[in-house]
């Protein structure tokens, strides 16, 4: 077999025909392999890595606002969705936490709820809603729910706000329902807003088992506005 292929290799008739064959000269390469200066101008514009720190914190500042907007005017639209980020629950949170400190340095004398407790209460539910979510089925991913369970804290960060200034007054059955008031309203307008985006995400015969958790998330929360009280 190997003598085979030595004679075919030393044979002159086996390469005789190649000797004729040539490129012509007059055959035009087609395509580009540069990249247009329209795309790559296009390119420079979308990178982020140039722009500075200020511009930056603007875009995201910005983009925080928007969300804020879809949440004070509740509608179907995937924008908490598609364009999601944690920094909007981060102030939420920090923000409700630092309302609901109280002015006594020995917390345990008032019973009031520590910044560690609020953020975790907060965070806690969220995960446990959307871990729920997706165990039930929903087409939302871990941070996606997180995201919208966070922005929709809004409208009690908003309450807690105006309790705060409600309880400036002399307390009374006047102050309390003033309270009791806008805490439901908020409380309701949190439950509308979450479920909203998250509705389609579940699947139809198992919404009620998805929204229930986040009806239990919210009430907790407003359960700890309605009740706070200063030093």
């Amino acid at each position: 077999m190997l003598k085979r292929v030595l004679s075919c290799h030393n044979s002159p008739h086996v390469f005789a025909g190649l000797s004729d064959i040539s490129i012509s000269q007059d055959i035009p390469v087609e395509g580009e392999i540069t990249i247009p200066v329209r795309s790559r101008v296009r390119e420079f514009d979308s990178s982020t890595l140039n722009e500075s720190v200020q511009n930056t914190i603007m875009r995201d500042l910005k983009a925080v606002g928007k969300k804020f907007m879809h949440v004070l005017y509740p509608r179907k639209s995937n924008t908490l969705l598609r364009d999601w980020d944690l920094w909007g629950p981060l102030i939420l949170c920090v923000t409700l936490a630092l309302m609901l400190q109280r002015g006594s340095v020995d917390s345990e004398k008032d019973g009031g709820p520590q910044f560690a407790e609020v953020f975790v209460i907060v965070w806690f539910g969220a995960v446990t809603i959307t871990l729920n979510s997706k165990l039930l089925g929903g087409n939302i991913s871990f941070f996606q729910s997180l995201c919208v369970l966070g922005y929709c804290i809004l409208p009690l960060t908003m309450a807690m706000l105006v309790c705060r200034l409600v309880l400036l007054a002399e307390p009374g059955p006047v102050n309390f329902m003033v309270r009791l008031f806008v805490v439901i309203i908020m409380f309701a307008w949190s439950i509308v807003a979450s479920t909203a985006f998250l509705a389609d995400s579940q699947p139809p015969n198992r919404k009620a088992l998805a929204v229930y958790p986040v009806f239990l998330f919210y009430f907790v929360i407003s359960w700890m506005i309605l009740t706070f009280t200063p030093q």
